[in-house]
């Protein structure tokens, strides 16, 4: 995908209106007696990115419904441009949750389809159509079906529609669910590029990274706003620090420090394993550092502590926390085979051998070489089409693989058999559950496919509806839920049975951060006793939870190791630079560098540079050459965000051939 954007002035009219382009005042919509949203009020300058964050259900989508005019609200008053949600249609482009595509047309004619509507004259239609199927990627794709496409490449279509007639106002309610993290940052990066132009942006996004992108941002809790305020401002409200603690024994120094925080030795205030490393808040990060070295040093556990700021989805856990809303943590119920720790002496659970898979004429898989200990999370990785699914169902043995040879708790032939089924879990990426059943028939139903004892089945489907938070629930519709709640009913499916071997394909897709963070707690509960896990996903954060994680390209497994490994092994040293016109030097230096070296974080610029002491001077020439003045820089370590990117925008440029392993 091309990361050069030249974006056509949009009509002087948004960009010329005085005072804010969007107006919410005391907004209400209810339900009968459920009160979706409760009295919110927020304002939306000319060419502002404001992004509206919560947890599922907290009545995002209802509010989006109201400004794109599909919606009346109960009470008060919605402007856009100064008039009303439905006389403000024609300049206003909306990308809804569930795709607002026809599957059954062409990438060409749902854009044409679109166009008409919007009375968009044909010559700007040809213009825009060449400008944005190429910025996404698509123009190699323009005949192909809309239900034929991956669900990152529907997304991308999805925006193309929105910006075909050029609004004035976006409102995008999770664009980004389902698209890999290179197309998010290119994503990201083209609203950055339009909002430079004048176009007002609102944005839902269950990615806190993501969020770090917007001017300013509100927390909407239960149809409420409870703070809004810059990316900065929200991180700083919590007057927290996080340290990162690595130690050669997670599982005993997390315990640890809960204790120490229970019986009040510590001001931990939160403590979160991320793969290879566990993530503290604490409110003095130099006492307490100290204080959790000797407590670790104590338990013969040699931590390495580093300082580190908070993040955005720190703040968001803490306030949901400050709600009440955080799910409690219950152990399986009844288990019925006993814990198996991770070792290297242990059988492979999952293991392939030159697999390859060939459609027709397309080389979907290429040689992958893997193997999944008992007891391991293993993150798949990869960018849409990079063929993660396909292999996942040849592991899983729902798809027989052209050539190669997989291993499935120490059988190689025979995958398909109802005895081996019955020791593994599978969630697909799409949603396999019944829409017309309940949340409660559908965990019935698949404790019976699975065969649960009937005397343990209905423990386990309390224990489902307790760790999801679904309780009071159970009698809703699942097709009536919202992507995250739906999400959850999915996963607690496919564990219901306590399987040995769990296929998780983007388990967390939309799903908001406390539930992810619940999510995590259950798949590392899973393995601690034995389970191994292949798991997919486009959140490099919640990649950190993986013990080992491999990079797919075209097919080809890339690299693999450690998060840490990953990392470290990452060529050049990455910048964080502050300038005062973040998006004019972002393009200027995509032209000077490789575009995977440059990357927008809201009015911060990170930058990879081979040879920072050299390099850094002639970037800081060249920004003043435009006008633009470098205020500060620091050294930053990679994250496995910018590790991942590097890693596949270099395995494409050399066609994928080589592969990096750090096993």
């Amino acid at each position: 995908m091309s990361s050069n954007l030249e974006v056509v002035a949009t009509s002087p009219s948004a960009a010329a209106t005085a005072g804010p382009v969007i107006q919410v005042q005391n907004l209400h919509k209810h339900y009968h007696r459920l009160a979706a949203v409760n009295g919110i009020s927020f304002e939306v300058q000319a060419g502002e990115i404001f992004g509206l964050i919560g947890p599922d259900g907290a009545g995002k989508t209802t509010t989006f419904h109201i400004l794109a005019g599909v919606m009346e609200p109960t009470a008060g008053t919605v402007q856009l441009l100064r008039r009303s949600p439905r006389e403000a249609r024609l300049r206003t482009g909306y990308l809804t949750q569930q795709f607002s595509l026809y599957l059954d047309l062409s990438i060409d004619e749902n854009l044409r389809y679109v166009a008409g509507l919007r009375n968009v004259h044909p010559h700007r239609f040809a213009e825009r159509r060449a400008k944005y199927l190429q910025l996404m990627d698509l123009d190699r794709f323009s005949d192909r079906l809309a239900g034929e496409l991956s669900g990152g490449m529907k997304q991308k279509l999805a925006l193309c529609c929105a910006l075909i007639a050029q609004p004035d106002v976006l409102l995008l309610d999770e664009p980004t669910t389902g698209v890999d993290p290179l197309s998010r940052r290119e994503f990201w990066d083209v609203l950055a590029a339009l909002s430079k132009e004048g176009v007002t942006m609102v944005v839902a996004t269950p990615y806190l990274d993501e969020a770090e992108r917007c001017h300013r941002v509100a927390f909407m809790y239960d149809g409420h706003i409870q703070q809004i305020g810059t990316p900065a401002e929200l991180r700083a409200s919590l007057g927290l620090c996080r340290l990162e603690v690595r130690t050669a024994n997670l599982e005993a120094a997390e315990k640890i420090l809960w204790d120490a925080a229970r019986q009040g030795a510590t001001q931990i205030r939160d403590v979160q394993t991320f793969g290879d490393r566990l993530d503290v808040l604490v409110a003095n990060p130099q006492s307490q550092a100290s204080n959790i070295a000797q407590l670790l040093q104590a338990a013969q556990l040699s931590p390495e502590i580093q300082i580190a700021e908070p993040t955005l989805e720190n703040v968001f856990v803490t306030r949901l926390r400050q709600q009440g809303s955080d799910p409690p943590f219950t152990p399986f119920p009844h288990p019925s085979y006993p814990p198996v720790s991770a070792s290297s002496s242990l059988p492979v659970a999952i293991g392939a051998e030159n697999l390859q898979k060939i459609f027709g004429d397309f080389h979907a898989v290429k040689g992958v070489n893997l193997q999944i200990r008992y007891g391991e999370i293993y993150g798949l990785l990869g960018a849409n089409g990079a063929g993660k699914t396909t292999t996942i169902k040849m592991l899983c043995g729902l798809l027989a693989p052209t050539h190669g040879r997989v291993t499935l708790a120490g059988q190689t032939g025979q995958l398909r058999s109802p005895k081996l089924r019955q020791r593994l879990g599978y969630m697909s990426q799409k949603f396999t559950l019944y829409n017309d059943l309940t949340i409660r028939e559908n965990l019935e139903f698949y404790c019976g496919v699975y065969g649960v004892p009937r005397q343990l089945q209905r423990d386990r489907i309390q224990w489902v509806l307790e760790t999801c938070g679904l309780v009071g629930r159970e009698h809703l519709l699942t097709g009536q839920l919202p992507g995250g709640w739906k999400q959850r009913v999915a996963f607690g499916a496919s564990v219901l049975h306590e399987p040995e071997i769990l296929f998780l394909d983007e388990p967390t897709s939309g799903v908001d951060p406390l539930a992810r963070r619940q999510f995590w707690r259950l798949i590392e509960a899973f393995a601690r006793r034995g389970t191994a896990v292949l798991v997919t996903t486009h959140y490099l954060e919640e990649a950190e939870h993986c013990h080992r994680i491999g990079f797919m390209v075209a097919g080809e497994l890339v690299a693999q190791g450690s998060p840490s490994q990953m990392k470290a092994e990452q060529p050049g040293q990455l910048l964080e630079l502050q300038v005062f016109q973040p998006q004019i030097a972002a393009d200027w230096l995509k032209q000077m560098l490789e575009p995977w070296r440059v990357s927008l974080f809201g009015d911060r610029l990170h930058v990879v540079l081979n040879e920072p002491e050299l390099e850094l001077a002639a970037v800081q020439s060249q920004l003043q050459t435009i006008g633009v003045t470098v205020q500060s820089w620091r050294a930053i370590p990679f994250s496995l965000e910018d590790a991942f990117i590097g890693i596949v925008q270099r395995a494409q440029r050399q066609g994928g051939s080589q592969c990096q392993s750090g096993v």
